[in-house]
Formats: structure tokens, sequence, C-alpha cells
């Protein structure tokens, strides 16, 4: 069992006051990624939440120094599918469940472990109430060696106030009117007078190329403004800001 400095137990009561405290539940998630690599040592993670749609696993995924467009592969993974679906919270070493010898073999490891220089993966599967609810994996680079139970240790701490923040994410997210309107959103975050323009101009369905006509502006320009919005809202990509924001005011 890890032995934990009186920092590590400050640092993780810190990251559990904020788990519960941080409003915005993809700036929640992307924090306690960065937090947790001050007491687990790893080089890359992603944050997926269980789908709602029909025939898929995984959505909204929210990552730190990994590329995020790895959904589509993640739920081909034969060996861990039944795992992660299976309605129960375990932290688990992927070399655990499949002999290392057998991993880098898998299509999965090829697409995406070596391109990215990753060889091992811990993976935290968070469910509560016999439903999964999303699934942390952390990712070590090629030469360093396997995660260790003492890792296993510091994220079984975190697994069920996990739980609890995620249900309660999911509740309010089918709840109907929950969305933010334009200047709602621009108000909340403090977006500048530009960025309320192109934001209203992303949610009214406008493509880059008639938003860059319109205002007069480069697309690396637009590609700038666009990712302070993300950044100032907590999100990563257009499907987030659809979910989070209303297509009216």
């Amino acid at each position: 069992m890890k032995r934990l400095e009186a920092n590590d137990w400050m640092l993780l009561n810190n990251i559990i006051y904020k788990i519960y405290t941080t409003e915005n539940f993809d700036a929640m998630r992307l924090e306690l990624l960065e937090q947790l690599k001050m007491v687990v040592d790893f080089d890359s993670a992603d944050f997926y939440m269980a789908s709602d749609e029909e025939g898929k696993l995984l959505s909204d995924p929210v990552s730190l120094n990994c590329d995020m467009d790895l959904s589509e592969e993640y739920q081909d993974i034969d060996y861990s599918r039944g795992i992660v679906a299976g309605g129960k919270t375990l932290i688990y070493r992927e070399t655990d469940i499949i002999s290392d010898e057998v991993r880098v073999e898998t299509d999965y490891y090829k697409k995406v472990y070596k391109p990215n220089k990753w060889h091992y993966a811990l993976q935290a599967v968070i469910a509560r109430h016999k439903k999964f609810l999303g699934v942390i994996t952390f990712y070590r680079s090629i030469g360093k060696e396997d995660f260790r139970y003492d890792d296993i240790f510091v994220l079984d701490i975190l697994k069920d106030h996990l739980a609890y923040r995620l249900e309660q994410q999911k509740k309010r997210s089918s709840e109907p009117g929950n969305k933010l309107t334009v200047t709602e959103a621009v108000e909340k975050y403090g977006c500048t007078r530009r960025e309320h323009t192109i934001l209203k101009l992303l949610m009214s369905g406008k493509d880059s190329r008639d938003i860059c006509d319109e205002l007069i502006i480069t697309q690396n320009t637009l590609k700038k403004h666009i990712l302070n919005i993300y950044r100032k809202l907590g999100i990563t990509n257009r499907v987030q800001l659809f979910k989070m924001v209303k297509e009216y005011e």
C-alpha cells in the first residue's frame, strides 16, 4: 500500500474538494488530470463519459497530452469492452487482464499506443448503482515501468467521489433547459466582445469560411478566437459547445 506524505494527502483533499465544487464539469475533469500528475506518474491521460447514444460506448472526451479522437478505436478493444460497460467501478492495469505479449499485437496498441509512444496503461472505470458513467485512462511512455498497485491505491481514494459527481452530471444534463444562451455564456465566462460575436455566429450554424468573410479575418485568427472561447468555457470541441450553449437566444 502506498505511504502518502502529508503533501500528497493535502493535494488529494484539494482534488476531492474541486470534484464537488468546480461548476464547469469539463474544467473539473481537466483539472483532475493535471492535479493527479503530482501524485501518479503518467505522461498522458483521457477522461471519457458514458455515451447516451445507442450503439456508442463513450463520448465527450477530455484529455491531457494526447489525441482527443480515439473513441472509435477505444470502443473496439475486445478485452476491455465488457469491463468498461459492466456497471462496476474498477481500477486496474491493462497488464492485469491481458499479457503484455498479447497486448502489443492488438490493433488498438498498433493504431493508438505506438503512434503516441505509449506502452503501459492504468484505467479507472467509474460506475454507480450498477450503471457505467465514465472511464479514465492513464498512459506511460515506452521505456517506463508499468504502473504499480500504489497508483491504484491513489485512484481508489477518489473513485466514490468521482462516481457521485458523474452521476449528478448525467442527471443534470438530461434535464430540459440546462443550456446557456450565448449571452449568458459570454457573461458567465468573461468572453470578449469579439468572442461574443464569433460565438453567436458559430451557434447560428455558419462555417469558418463564412465567419472569416463576414468579420474580415484570417482562418488562423478565427482559430485562435475559437480556442480562447473553448478555454474559457472549459471545453475542447464543437460537440461540447453545442451541448453547453443554446442555438438560439
